[in-house]
């Protein structure tokens, strides 16, 4: 057989090579070996049938949270792949110099999905995250160490596409904007952009923004009030305009509570889309609000961002913003990953960090996933209903919630 896998009979959307046409799509040795408009299936060893379906280059979730049992928000990246489309999760600064090594080892390596990280310049990463209990990793300057991050960098080079900080009233206390310049300081020194997390002030937006540069990222760039990038009568703040005009990268990174649906209104009004779609995918938010970057793509479809504009977002721009062009992509010679999915016409409703509700006619689901040209079929295809059954648990502690997600001892 020539290839090992054939996709047969979709629309392919692949936004970085501007096509969105009907193509097969063949992978032999983990890369894209053919694009065509009809290639024979007695050519591949394996065919997947994709009639109906959008075939597009595998899903980038720029921010997501997958060091599990290392950290108290990490979930399994195994678990969501073939549900969510996504083939690289980019953990967003669960570990920090002090136990990067931990995260690489007890979950990378194992993982059968792809696993790349931001490191966090707090040395701990985030490690003290739940519903009871919020001890921000940047509330005490004596772990936000530059040059253990540096280090960590040239360890892990292979693997780590930036600098995280978390900056605001709950990740960083009362240490301000000194996080953010530290953070800015192993990233130059490193030489990779920096995701920069804002949260409730201080510091205030007016402050992180300036000082991030052409390529970092703004993660929650929809969030609510306050540090809202948009005015109480919807105008877009000259901050906000500024920043993308120099080239910042806007990431939704939605999360628990960083994606307002009144927000993404008024910056899609303005012309302001997103260039990254993100989960922000964690512990707390797995079962709702966020769910996944699918969930999360099928809500900006709902405001009215175009397909083809949220496919991007979730492919060709996360992997812009991390310089891997192997991925986000399937043309020829590139990585073998693909995302099947399809359009589901229903009634779907789904909330946002602030609780309100947004009713749609559709939304995405993934019918499965290839991974560097090995097909993982999605089980749960036909089960779409947990946005539907979502519920906050707010007085749930943190062993019951890993409990609901992992599993109990005994089961």
């Amino acid at each position: 057989m020539q290839f090992d896998l054939l996709l047969k009979g979709g629309r392919l959307i692949d936004p970085a090579a501007g096509l969105d046409a009907p193509r097969d799509v063949a992978i032999a040795s983990g890369r894209v070996a053919a694009v065509d408009a009809d290639i024979p299936v007695t050519s591949a060893a394996q065919i997947v049938d994709a009639g109906g379906c959008i075939v597009t280059p595998g899903l980038v979730d720029l921010h997501s949270h997958v060091y599990w049992g290392g950290t108290s928000l990490g979930v399994d990246a195994d678990r969501l792949a073939a549900k969510s489309g996504t083939t690289t999760f980019i953990d967003a600064g669960s570990a920090g110099a002090g136990n990067f090594l931990g995260f690489r080892r007890h979950v990378m390596e194992r993982s059968k999905v792809r696993i790349l990280a931001y490191v966090n310049i707090s040395f701990a990463g985030i490690f003290g995250f739940s519903q009871t209990v919020s001890v921000g990793e940047c509330s005490d300057l004596r772990l936000c160490e530059p040059r253990e991050v540096v280090a960590a960098v040239r360890e892990h080079r292979d693997v780590v596409v930036g600098v995280k900080v978390r900056s605001g009233k709950h990740a960083g206390g009362t240490s301000g904007i000194a996080p953010v310049d530290l953070a800015l300081e192993a990233a130059d020194q490193a030489g990779l952009p920096l995701m920069a997390h804002i949260d409730e002030p201080p510091p205030g937006r007016s402050e992180v923004l300036p000082r991030l540069r052409k390529g970092d990222i703004l993660t929650h760039c929809f969030r609510p009030f306050p540090n809202a990038p948009v005015f109480a009568s919807g105008a877009v703040r000259p901050d906000m305009r500024l920043a993308r005009e120099r080239g910042v990268i806007f990431d939704i990174g939605h999360g628990m509570g960083s994606f307002d649906f009144a927000v993404a209104r008024a910056m899609l009004e303005e012309g302001l889309a997103p260039d990254v779609i993100s989960s922000d995918v964690h512990l707390y938010c797995v079962d709702g609000p966020a769910f996944d970057i699918l969930v999360c793509m099928s809500k900006l479809l709902a405001l009215g961002m175009p397909l083809v504009e949220v496919l991007r977002a979730a492919t060709q721009a996360p992997a812009q913003a991390i310089a891997r062009p192997d991925l986000g992509t399937l043309t020829v010679g590139t990585v073998g990953d693909v995302a099947v999915l399809r359009q589901r016409p229903g009634r779907f409703t789904f909330v946002d960090a602030v609780g309100a509700s947004l009713v749609a006619d559709q939304r995405l689901v993934c019918e499965g996933i290839a991974i560097g040209g090995t097909w993982w079929p999605n089980e749960a295809v036909n089960d779409v209903s947990e946005t539907e059954r979502f519920e906050p648990h707010a007085s749930h502690t943190h062993v019951e919630v890993a409990a609901r997600h992992f599993g109990h001892r005994h089961d």
